[in-house]
């Protein structure tokens, strides 16, 4: 027994635990935050199209996730990234103008109702962030789908940020409106130039800028194995053959799949949401079928729902069935 071995307590020099016995460098907090990290270049980009505006809508979303994990959640688990991404993903699915005590709002709730209330981290079985926006989708309809341009000088404020809570939040008449490429083609048949949708150069929420810079991100997370490639190949190859054959059939009523993969949310959604490593299948199989399940249900709800987006609501509605994939 050496020197160091007496200042030891029993309990620290006797550790059983159950097989097998070997540590992953990879911890938690490393993990959270290599995802943050992954998601920097997404949020400059965001920040360059859309101004000061995407700086406070997404400061406000990730205050409020991390003020309530600060105050209701395990001690020391507000540093482990979690809330901070959780802020990060909701603000990204939000638009420029909206009222910052709204994102705040779904912020707090992401974390309260879609982690918290679960037990926390690793507990939970949907998608915090989206659970944030489905709150924010049913109490703020007319806000949630209010987009601003991106055509407007960069310092201009992008609509209502500063509103005061529980008022009615109008945007002001030198505020400039667009729809969004999937709102053109649903309401008005108009299929936008792909081009724009790669860039990023196109109306929508924050996420829905640069799909291919997306895609290079979270091919990073993908190399460093910090999410299951086969989710996001699956989502795209689903949503790709679904939409060819709709084309095919009509390609005067239906969309090109290209058109549907980088149009949206999907990117951002299958690439950082519907990989969440607690909400997504733990076997290789069972993320084939998580996958394809997105996939169709993507497509169903853009085509024949009445809204024009359908990826929040696939991602949910999978995450349900998750127990029962496994």
């Amino acid at each position: 027994m050496t020197d160091r071995d007496l200042t030891l307590s029993p309990e620290d020099r006797l550790l059983l635990t159950a097989s097998p016995h070997l540590k992953s460098p990879d911890s938690t907090p490393k993990i959270m935050w290599n995802v943050v990290g992954s998601l920097v270049p997404i949020i400059l980009v965001a920040i360059y199209f859309f101004g000061p505006s995407a700086i406070l809508v997404m400061a406000a979303s990730i205050i409020g996730a991390m003020s309530v994990e600060y105050f209701f959640g395990p001690k020391k688990s507000l540093w482990d990234g979690s809330a901070a991404i959780t802020g990060i993903l909701l603000g990204l699915c939000l638009p420029a103008g909206f009222p910052l005590w709204m994102a705040f709002l779904g912020g707090a709730f992401g974390v309260a109702f879609g982690k918290l209330v679960f037990g926390g981290l690793g507990q939970n079985p949907f998608n915090p962030a989206l659970v944030g926006r489905a709150f924010l989708q049913a109490a703020f309809p007319t806000a949630i789908t209010t987009w601003p341009s991106t055509e407007m000088g960069w310092a201009a404020i992008r609509g209502p940020n500063f509103a005061l809570p529980l008022l009615t939040a109008e945007p002001g008449a030198d505020v400039v409106t667009a729809a969004t490429p999937l709102g053109l083609w649903k309401f008005e048949g108009e299929v936008s130039e792909l081009f724009g949708l790669m860039v990023g150069n196109t109306g929508g929420s924050l996420g829905e800028t640069a799909g291919i810079l997306i895609l290079i991100c979270g091919g990073y997370l993908a190399f460093r194995k910090y999410l299951n490639w086969r989710i996001p190949v699956g989502i795209f190859a689903t949503v790709f053959v679904f939409s060819e054959i709709l084309y095919l059939i009509n390609g005067e009523v239906f969309p090109p799949p290209f058109f549907m993969i980088f149009s949206g949310g999907l990117m951002l959604g299958a690439m950082y949401m519907a990989t969440d490593m607690v909400t997504s299948p733990v076997t290789n199989t069972g993320s084939w079928i998580f996958a394809v399940g997105i996939g169709v249900l993507v497509v169903l709800i853009r085509v024949w729902g009445g809204l024009p987006e359908g990826v929040m609501y696939a991602i949910l509605l999978m995450n349900a069935m998750v127990p029962f994939i496994d």
